[in-house]
Protein backbone atom coordinates (compact mmCIF):
# COMPACT_ATOMS: atom_id res chain seq x y z
CA UNK A 1 0.00 0.00 0.00
CA UNK A 2 1.62 3.63 -1.11
CA UNK A 3 1.76 5.50 2.26
CA UNK A 4 0.28 9.22 1.70
CA UNK A 5 2.89 12.30 2.11
CA UNK A 6 1.89 14.49 4.83
CA UNK A 7 3.36 18.55 4.59
CA UNK A 8 5.50 18.90 7.56
CA UNK A 9 3.93 21.04 10.49
CA UNK A 10 5.47 24.64 10.76
CA UNK A 11 9.29 24.99 9.70
CA UNK A 12 9.84 21.28 10.39
CA UNK A 13 11.61 20.02 7.33
CA UNK A 14 10.34 17.73 4.88
CA UNK A 15 11.65 14.00 4.29
CA UNK A 16 13.34 11.25 6.32
CA UNK A 17 16.37 13.28 7.36
CA UNK A 18 18.65 9.94 5.99
CA UNK A 19 17.89 6.78 3.99
CA UNK A 20 19.50 3.93 2.92
CA UNK A 21 20.91 4.14 -0.42
CA UNK A 22 18.74 2.06 -2.70
CA UNK A 23 20.30 -0.68 -5.53
CA UNK A 24 20.62 0.87 -8.96
CA UNK A 25 19.20 -1.35 -12.12
CA UNK A 26 22.60 -2.13 -12.57
CA UNK A 27 23.09 -3.42 -8.96
CA UNK A 28 20.16 -5.65 -9.31
CA UNK A 29 21.50 -7.23 -12.29
CA UNK A 30 24.50 -8.29 -10.43
CA UNK A 31 22.42 -9.52 -7.67
CA UNK A 32 20.58 -11.56 -10.49
CA UNK A 33 23.23 -12.81 -11.98
CA UNK A 34 24.20 -15.35 -8.84
CA UNK A 35 27.94 -14.59 -8.83
CA UNK A 36 29.78 -12.59 -5.67
CA UNK A 37 30.50 -8.89 -6.02
CA UNK A 38 33.16 -8.03 -4.63
CA UNK A 39 33.31 -4.49 -3.25
CA UNK A 40 36.33 -2.86 -1.92
CA UNK A 41 39.80 -0.59 -2.66
CA UNK A 42 41.29 -2.87 -4.39
CA UNK A 43 42.81 -6.36 -5.08
CA UNK A 44 46.03 -7.47 -4.30
CA UNK A 45 45.59 -10.06 -7.53
CA UNK A 46 42.36 -10.72 -9.06
CA UNK A 47 43.28 -14.63 -9.55
CA UNK A 48 42.72 -15.40 -5.84
CA UNK A 49 38.95 -13.89 -6.29
CA UNK A 50 36.18 -16.19 -5.36
CA UNK A 51 34.68 -17.18 -8.49
CA UNK A 52 31.46 -18.82 -9.02
CA UNK A 53 29.29 -20.84 -12.14
CA UNK A 54 27.59 -18.24 -13.67
CA UNK A 55 24.94 -19.51 -15.78
CA UNK A 56 23.81 -16.90 -18.22
CA UNK A 57 27.56 -17.54 -19.78
CA UNK A 58 28.49 -20.63 -19.02
CA UNK A 59 31.83 -20.74 -17.80
CA UNK A 60 32.52 -19.26 -13.79
CA UNK A 61 33.12 -15.70 -12.98
CA UNK A 62 32.55 -12.52 -10.20
CA UNK A 63 31.62 -9.02 -10.31
CA UNK A 64 34.07 -6.27 -9.13
CA UNK A 65 32.93 -2.90 -7.88
CA UNK A 66 35.80 -1.22 -6.85
CA UNK A 67 34.99 1.92 -4.52
CA UNK A 68 34.19 4.88 -6.07
CA UNK A 69 33.64 3.34 -9.73
CA UNK A 70 29.68 2.36 -8.59
CA UNK A 71 27.19 3.24 -11.27
CA UNK A 72 30.46 5.04 -13.53
CA UNK A 73 31.69 1.41 -15.08
CA UNK A 74 31.52 -1.94 -13.98
CA UNK A 75 34.06 -4.99 -14.25
CA UNK A 76 34.12 -8.53 -13.62
CA UNK A 77 36.47 -11.61 -14.17
CA UNK A 78 35.08 -14.67 -16.52
CA UNK A 79 37.19 -18.13 -16.54
CA UNK A 80 36.40 -20.09 -19.08
CA UNK A 81 36.49 -24.10 -19.21
CA UNK A 82 39.61 -26.03 -20.63
CA UNK A 83 38.51 -26.61 -24.36
CA UNK A 84 35.43 -25.09 -24.11
CA UNK A 85 33.71 -21.48 -25.50
CA UNK A 86 31.20 -19.03 -23.24
CA UNK A 87 27.80 -18.80 -23.99
CA UNK A 88 27.09 -16.19 -27.22
CA UNK A 89 25.86 -12.81 -26.35
CA UNK A 90 24.91 -9.29 -27.37
CA UNK A 91 24.50 -6.18 -25.64
CA UNK A 92 24.62 -2.20 -26.28
CA UNK A 93 27.48 -1.62 -23.83
CA UNK A 94 30.80 -1.68 -24.54
CA UNK A 95 33.23 -4.05 -22.79
CA UNK A 96 37.43 -4.55 -22.83
CA UNK A 97 38.82 -7.32 -22.17
CA UNK A 98 42.24 -7.82 -20.62
CA UNK A 99 43.55 -11.50 -20.80
CA UNK A 100 44.94 -12.59 -17.73
CA UNK A 101 45.87 -16.26 -17.99
CA UNK A 102 45.33 -18.53 -21.60
CA UNK A 103 44.61 -18.16 -25.19
CA UNK A 104 41.99 -18.36 -27.69
CA UNK A 105 39.77 -16.69 -29.45
CA UNK A 106 36.83 -14.44 -30.21
CA UNK A 107 34.38 -14.76 -32.37
CA UNK A 108 32.40 -11.68 -34.01
CA UNK A 109 29.39 -11.42 -35.97
CA UNK A 110 26.59 -8.58 -36.53
CA UNK A 111 23.37 -10.43 -38.09
CA UNK A 112 22.13 -13.77 -36.41
CA UNK A 113 23.82 -16.48 -38.89
CA UNK A 114 26.28 -14.25 -40.40
CA UNK A 115 29.94 -14.52 -41.65
CA UNK A 116 32.16 -14.68 -38.08
CA UNK A 117 35.48 -13.14 -38.00
CA UNK A 118 37.93 -14.41 -35.49
CA UNK A 119 40.11 -12.50 -33.46
CA UNK A 120 43.21 -14.26 -31.19
CA UNK A 121 44.46 -13.74 -27.77
CA UNK A 122 47.17 -14.69 -25.38
CA UNK A 123 48.08 -13.89 -21.87
CA UNK A 124 48.44 -9.98 -21.61
CA UNK A 125 46.27 -8.98 -25.06
CA UNK A 126 43.61 -5.80 -24.52
CA UNK A 127 40.69 -6.02 -27.15
CA UNK A 128 37.34 -5.12 -27.29
CA UNK A 129 33.95 -6.47 -28.47
CA UNK A 130 32.39 -3.92 -31.34
CA UNK A 131 29.20 -2.52 -29.80
CA UNK A 132 26.20 -4.43 -30.21
CA UNK A 133 27.61 -7.47 -32.46
CA UNK A 134 27.02 -10.81 -31.25
CA UNK A 135 30.25 -12.37 -29.89
CA UNK A 136 31.50 -15.94 -27.90
CA UNK A 137 34.91 -16.50 -26.07
CA UNK A 138 36.21 -19.39 -26.77
CA UNK A 139 39.57 -21.26 -24.56
CA UNK A 140 41.45 -23.14 -27.62
CA UNK A 141 43.75 -24.58 -24.69
CA UNK A 142 42.69 -27.53 -23.34
CA UNK A 143 45.40 -28.05 -20.21
CA UNK A 144 43.40 -25.44 -18.28
CA UNK A 145 40.87 -22.63 -17.90
CA UNK A 146 41.46 -19.11 -19.52
CA UNK A 147 40.87 -15.99 -17.09
CA UNK A 148 39.55 -12.42 -18.22
CA UNK A 149 39.65 -8.96 -17.19
CA UNK A 150 36.42 -7.26 -18.10
CA UNK A 151 35.63 -3.92 -18.19
CA UNK A 152 32.03 -2.44 -19.27
CA UNK A 153 29.70 0.32 -19.71
CA UNK A 154 26.94 -1.45 -18.45
CA UNK A 155 26.07 0.35 -15.53
CA UNK A 156 25.24 3.90 -17.29
CA UNK A 157 23.79 1.92 -20.08
CA UNK A 158 21.37 -0.11 -17.70
CA UNK A 159 20.92 2.36 -15.39
CA UNK A 160 19.45 4.83 -18.11
CA UNK A 161 16.94 1.82 -20.04
CA UNK A 162 16.23 0.18 -17.08
CA UNK A 163 15.20 -2.93 -19.38
CA UNK A 164 17.39 -5.99 -19.47
CA UNK A 165 15.38 -7.06 -23.38
CA UNK A 166 16.18 -3.80 -24.59
CA UNK A 167 20.08 -3.41 -23.45
CA UNK A 168 20.52 -8.02 -24.39
CA UNK A 169 18.26 -7.98 -27.66
CA UNK A 170 18.13 -4.88 -29.47
CA UNK A 171 18.36 -5.17 -32.95
CA UNK A 172 20.25 -2.17 -33.97
CA UNK A 173 23.51 -2.25 -36.17
CA UNK A 174 26.24 0.00 -35.40
CA UNK A 175 27.82 -0.39 -38.96
CA UNK A 176 29.51 3.15 -38.42
CA UNK A 177 31.49 0.83 -35.62
CA UNK A 178 32.18 -2.15 -37.02
CA UNK A 179 30.63 -3.48 -40.36
CA UNK A 180 32.63 -7.05 -40.52
CA UNK A 181 36.29 -7.97 -42.28
CA UNK A 182 38.99 -9.90 -41.00
CA UNK A 183 41.66 -6.58 -41.14
CA UNK A 184 39.44 -5.37 -38.41
CA UNK A 185 41.35 -7.70 -36.11
CA UNK A 186 44.54 -7.92 -37.12
CA UNK A 187 47.45 -5.90 -35.57
CA UNK A 188 48.59 -3.64 -37.60
CA UNK A 189 51.54 -1.19 -36.67
CA UNK A 190 50.39 2.87 -36.74
CA UNK A 191 52.03 5.56 -36.03
CA UNK A 192 51.54 7.37 -33.07
CA UNK A 193 49.52 10.64 -32.63
CA UNK A 194 48.61 13.47 -30.25
CA UNK A 195 45.18 12.64 -28.77
CA UNK A 196 43.37 15.19 -29.67
CA UNK A 197 42.55 17.16 -26.45
CA UNK A 198 45.33 16.80 -24.38
CA UNK A 199 48.59 16.35 -27.05
CA UNK A 200 49.12 12.74 -25.21
CA UNK A 201 50.59 9.61 -27.45
CA UNK A 202 48.01 7.71 -28.63
CA UNK A 203 47.72 4.98 -31.10
CA UNK A 204 44.00 3.51 -32.84
CA UNK A 205 44.27 0.15 -33.05
CA UNK A 206 41.08 -2.45 -32.16
CA UNK A 207 43.81 -5.07 -30.25
CA UNK A 208 47.09 -4.66 -28.46
CA UNK A 209 48.77 -8.38 -28.99
CA UNK A 210 50.53 -8.21 -25.33
CA UNK A 211 49.51 -4.91 -23.13
CA UNK A 212 52.79 -6.23 -20.74
CA UNK A 213 55.54 -5.25 -23.57
CA UNK A 214 54.16 -2.90 -25.79
CA UNK A 215 56.70 -0.12 -26.40
CA UNK A 216 55.72 3.24 -24.41
CA UNK A 217 57.01 6.28 -24.95
CA UNK A 218 58.39 8.84 -22.67
CA UNK A 219 55.80 11.33 -21.07
CA UNK A 220 56.95 12.39 -17.84
CA UNK A 221 54.10 13.56 -16.37
CA UNK A 222 53.78 11.17 -13.54
CA UNK A 223 57.03 10.86 -12.23
CA UNK A 224 60.63 11.22 -13.97
CA UNK A 225 60.82 8.52 -16.41
CA UNK A 226 57.33 7.88 -16.60
CA UNK A 227 56.29 6.38 -19.93
CA UNK A 228 52.31 6.57 -21.51
CA UNK A 229 50.56 5.36 -24.22
CA UNK A 230 46.54 5.81 -25.13
CA UNK A 231 45.29 2.75 -27.19
CA UNK A 232 42.29 4.02 -28.44
CA UNK A 233 40.16 1.18 -29.34
CA UNK A 234 37.29 0.71 -31.87
CA UNK A 235 35.84 4.59 -30.94
CA UNK A 236 34.95 3.38 -27.99
CA UNK A 237 33.80 5.92 -24.66
CA UNK A 238 35.49 3.44 -22.33
CA UNK A 239 39.04 5.31 -21.93
CA UNK A 240 42.00 3.73 -20.85
CA UNK A 241 45.80 4.54 -20.68
CA UNK A 242 48.96 1.97 -20.04
CA UNK A 243 51.67 3.35 -18.40
CA UNK A 244 55.17 2.49 -16.70
CA UNK A 245 57.21 4.40 -14.03
CA UNK A 246 60.63 3.18 -13.72
CA UNK A 247 62.31 0.93 -11.01
CA UNK A 248 63.54 2.13 -8.13
CA UNK A 249 61.01 5.68 -8.55
CA UNK A 250 57.77 6.82 -7.49
CA UNK A 251 54.93 9.05 -8.59
CA UNK A 252 53.84 12.06 -7.53
CA UNK A 253 50.74 12.34 -5.51
CA UNK A 254 47.73 14.21 -7.40
CA UNK A 255 43.52 14.63 -7.19
CA UNK A 256 40.89 13.90 -9.22
CA UNK A 257 37.50 12.53 -9.32
CA UNK A 258 36.36 9.24 -9.06
CA UNK A 259 36.58 6.63 -12.12
CA UNK A 260 40.14 5.48 -12.11
CA UNK A 261 41.03 2.18 -11.51
CA UNK A 262 44.41 1.32 -11.90
CA UNK A 263 45.79 -2.56 -12.60
CA UNK A 264 48.73 -4.22 -12.34
CA UNK A 265 50.61 -5.42 -15.73
CA UNK A 266 54.25 -5.69 -14.21
CA UNK A 267 56.10 -5.55 -11.36
CA UNK A 268 54.56 -5.06 -8.10
CA UNK A 269 54.12 -2.03 -5.78
CA UNK A 270 51.42 -0.40 -3.75
CA UNK A 271 49.34 3.12 -3.95
CA UNK A 272 48.20 5.52 -1.01
CA UNK A 273 45.07 7.52 -1.16
CA UNK A 274 43.74 9.57 0.70
CA UNK A 275 40.59 12.26 1.36
CA UNK A 276 41.89 15.89 0.05
CA UNK A 277 40.56 17.47 2.94
CA UNK A 278 43.35 15.98 5.10
CA UNK A 279 46.18 17.90 3.07
CA UNK A 280 49.01 17.34 1.18
CA UNK A 281 51.40 15.91 5.00
CA UNK A 282 48.95 13.22 6.67
CA UNK A 283 51.74 11.55 8.47
CA UNK A 284 52.97 14.68 9.80
CA UNK A 285 49.67 15.89 10.69
CA UNK A 286 48.94 12.74 12.94
CA UNK A 287 46.18 11.72 10.25
CA UNK A 288 47.56 9.20 8.83
CA UNK A 289 44.56 7.00 10.21
CA UNK A 290 42.72 8.59 7.26
CA UNK A 291 45.27 7.18 5.10
CA UNK A 292 44.41 3.63 2.88
CA UNK A 293 47.32 1.69 1.32
CA UNK A 294 46.53 -1.21 -1.64
CA UNK A 295 49.72 -3.37 -2.44
CA UNK A 296 49.55 -5.32 -5.57
CA UNK A 297 51.20 -7.70 -8.02
CA UNK A 298 50.39 -8.69 -11.91
CA UNK A 299 47.04 -8.75 -11.92
CA UNK A 300 46.36 -6.56 -8.71
CA UNK A 301 43.83 -3.74 -8.81
CA UNK A 302 43.24 -0.16 -6.69
CA UNK A 303 40.93 2.18 -7.34
CA UNK A 304 42.73 5.30 -7.53
CA UNK A 305 40.43 7.95 -6.16
CA UNK A 306 37.63 5.82 -4.26
CA UNK A 307 35.08 7.29 -1.72
CA UNK A 308 33.31 9.68 -3.86
CA UNK A 309 36.50 11.41 -5.58
CA UNK A 310 39.14 14.24 -4.96
CA UNK A 311 41.31 12.15 -2.86
CA UNK A 312 45.01 12.09 -3.34
CA UNK A 313 46.69 8.99 -4.25
CA UNK A 314 50.27 8.14 -4.97
CA UNK A 315 51.86 5.13 -6.48
CA UNK A 316 54.73 2.81 -5.82
CA UNK A 317 57.21 0.22 -7.76
CA UNK A 318 59.22 -1.62 -5.48
CA UNK A 319 60.11 -4.54 -7.62
CA UNK A 320 63.10 -4.75 -9.90
CA UNK A 321 61.45 -4.70 -13.11
CA UNK A 322 59.50 -1.25 -13.63
CA UNK A 323 56.10 -0.98 -12.22
CA UNK A 324 53.25 -1.06 -15.43
CA UNK A 325 49.97 -0.28 -14.27
CA UNK A 326 46.85 0.32 -16.66
CA UNK A 327 44.31 2.84 -15.76
CA UNK A 328 40.48 2.19 -16.65
CA UNK A 329 38.44 5.33 -16.54
CA UNK A 330 35.29 3.93 -18.53
CA UNK A 331 33.20 6.60 -20.24
CA UNK A 332 35.43 9.43 -18.61
CA UNK A 333 38.51 10.91 -20.03
CA UNK A 334 39.74 11.71 -23.41
CA UNK A 335 37.96 15.18 -23.16
CA UNK A 336 34.74 13.92 -21.76
CA UNK A 337 35.59 14.37 -18.02
CA UNK A 338 33.03 15.38 -15.93
CA UNK A 339 34.05 18.51 -14.54
CA UNK A 340 31.57 21.22 -15.39
CA UNK A 341 32.19 23.36 -18.39
CA UNK A 342 30.84 24.93 -21.97
CA UNK A 343 32.66 23.70 -24.91
CA UNK A 344 35.65 25.62 -26.07
CA UNK A 345 36.53 26.39 -22.63
CA UNK A 346 40.21 26.03 -21.84
CA UNK A 347 41.14 22.85 -19.60
CA UNK A 348 44.30 22.49 -17.45
CA UNK A 349 46.17 19.42 -17.13
CA UNK A 350 45.60 19.64 -13.68
CA UNK A 351 46.85 16.17 -12.92
CA UNK A 352 50.61 16.87 -14.24
CA UNK A 353 50.55 20.47 -12.66
CA UNK A 354 51.42 21.22 -9.39
CA UNK A 355 49.49 22.92 -6.72
CA UNK A 356 51.37 25.43 -6.74
CA UNK A 357 50.59 25.70 -10.58
CA UNK A 358 46.92 25.28 -10.09
CA UNK A 359 47.03 21.99 -10.61
CA UNK A 360 45.99 18.72 -8.35
CA UNK A 361 49.47 17.03 -7.97
CA UNK A 362 51.69 17.55 -4.87
CA UNK A 363 55.15 18.37 -5.65
CA UNK A 364 58.12 16.13 -4.20
CA UNK A 365 59.58 19.16 -2.51
CA UNK A 366 56.12 19.28 -1.03
CA UNK A 367 55.03 15.90 0.02
CA UNK A 368 55.07 14.55 3.51
CA UNK A 369 58.59 13.64 4.71
CA UNK A 370 57.35 10.11 5.41
CA UNK A 371 56.66 8.86 2.31
CA UNK A 372 60.59 9.71 1.11
CA UNK A 373 61.58 7.54 4.24
CA UNK A 374 58.91 4.86 3.95
CA UNK A 375 59.47 4.14 0.15
CA UNK A 376 63.63 3.87 0.79
CA UNK A 377 62.89 0.62 3.18
CA UNK A 378 60.93 -0.17 0.87
CA UNK A 379 63.18 -0.90 -1.74
CA UNK A 380 65.88 -2.09 0.49
CA UNK A 381 64.00 -4.52 2.01
CA UNK A 382 63.65 -5.96 -2.16
CA UNK A 383 67.03 -5.09 -2.81
CA UNK A 384 66.45 -2.42 -5.44
CA UNK A 385 68.52 0.50 -5.83
CA UNK A 386 66.57 3.86 -5.08
CA UNK A 387 66.70 5.79 -7.81
CA UNK A 388 65.11 9.28 -6.56
CA UNK A 389 67.92 12.04 -7.36
CA UNK A 390 67.78 14.95 -4.33
CA UNK A 391 67.28 17.30 -7.81
CA UNK A 392 63.61 15.94 -7.33
CA UNK A 393 63.02 17.65 -3.78
CA UNK A 394 64.04 20.85 -4.81
CA UNK A 395 62.11 23.54 -5.70
CA UNK A 396 62.83 25.63 -8.61
CA UNK A 397 64.16 28.78 -7.83
CA UNK A 398 61.17 31.54 -7.13
CA UNK A 399 58.26 29.05 -6.93
CA UNK A 400 56.60 29.58 -3.44
CA UNK A 401 55.06 27.29 -1.36
CA UNK A 402 51.60 25.99 -1.86
CA UNK A 403 50.95 24.57 1.27
CA UNK A 404 49.89 26.01 4.26
CA UNK A 405 50.94 24.31 7.90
Amino acid sequence: MTKRWQEPEGYTRAGYGKWRRPPSPYDTFMEQEGVPIYRGVGVHRVQDLELAPWRRLGGKGTFIQLFGTEGLWGCYLTEIPAADALTPERHLYEEIFLVVEGRGALEIWQEEGGKRDILEWQPGSLFTVPLNTHHRLINAMSSGPALLLVGTTAPMVMNLFGNREFVFDCPFVFRDRYDGGEEYFKPQVKELEPDPHRGLAMVRTNIVPDARSVQLPLDNRRSPGFRRLEPYLDKNVFYQWIGQHESGRYSKAHAHESAAVLICLGGKGYTYAWPREVGTRPWETGQADKVVRQDYEPVGMVSAAPMGGQWFHQHFGVGREPLRLMAWFGPFGRGTGREPGRPGEEVLDKNAMHLEEGGSAIAYWEEDPFIRREYIAEVQREGVEFRMEDSFYQRSPGVKSAVKR
